[in-house]
């Protein structure tokens, strides 16, 4: 019997890695760059000498660290997502809508850090803030566990590369959440936390092999 022509694309739709690799990239650029549009210089009518320069530094000082704390998530997941693609033979339909739910997820980080950075005090911004890393995280985790059931993942790959993707995702995502639990005592607390949990993925220190890269 011939096949179903909607089942027949469906099986050969979303399959270039590469295509996939290259909207990641282009989406992971923009939002990156959005982070930076964040952060304004002090209007000039404003500053009458450099005592007026250093307060406005001053204030502009925790949008500036929401911005780095920020460009180190999408730095930390677009090496996770890359990481991914990498041991991929090829996608399929459902991988890449699983990795396009993931971009959604991405951009919008600029809009999350904008909200913490304005109310920086309020366990809600902070709230949303931690969604906004554990969306993409989830996704992550669904993408592998998908291409090791479909066959997707290259037969070459190392043996224990299953137990290091996933434990580093179930394991960052675990201190993140252990960091919006602090919010109770500090919001100031938690972010201080993630920024932490942030630096030991970029460092990746040989010491700690399950925070490794």
């Amino acid at each position: 019997m011939k096949e179903a022509s909607g089942t027949h694309y469906n099986r050969v739709a979303g399959q270039s890695l590469e295509r996939l690799s290259a909207l990641s990239d282009g989406l992971f650029a923009i939002a990156m760059t959005l982070l930076m549009f964040d952060l304004r210089a002090p209007v000039a009518s404003a500053i009458h000498g450099e005592q007026d320069l250093w307060l406005a530094l001053t204030v502009l000082a925790p949008r500036f660290v929401m911005c780095l704390m920020s460009f180190m998530t999408l730095g930390i997941f677009w090496v996770g997502q890359q990481t991914q693609l990498n041991h991929f033979i090829r996608a399929d339909r459902h991988l890449a809508w699983i990795h396009i739910a993931f971009l959604f997820a991405i951009s919008t980080m600029p809009f999350s850090t904008s909200l913490l950075a304005g109310f920086i005090t309020y366990r809600l911004a902070l709230l949303v803030y931690w969604l906004n890393i554990l969306l993409p995280g989830l996704m992550l985790y669904a993408s592998w566990r998908y291409a090791r059931h479909a066959g997707l993942v290259k037969a070459d790959a190392p043996a224990d590369l299953d137990k290091a993707v996933e434990d580093r995702i179930v394991i960052a995502q675990a201190l993140y959440a252990f960091g919006v639990l602090l919010c109770v005592i500090s919001t100031y607390l938690s972010i201080a936390w993630i920024v932490v949990v942030q630096l030991n993925y970029v460092v990746a220190p040989r010491f700690r092999p399950l925070f490794r890269r």
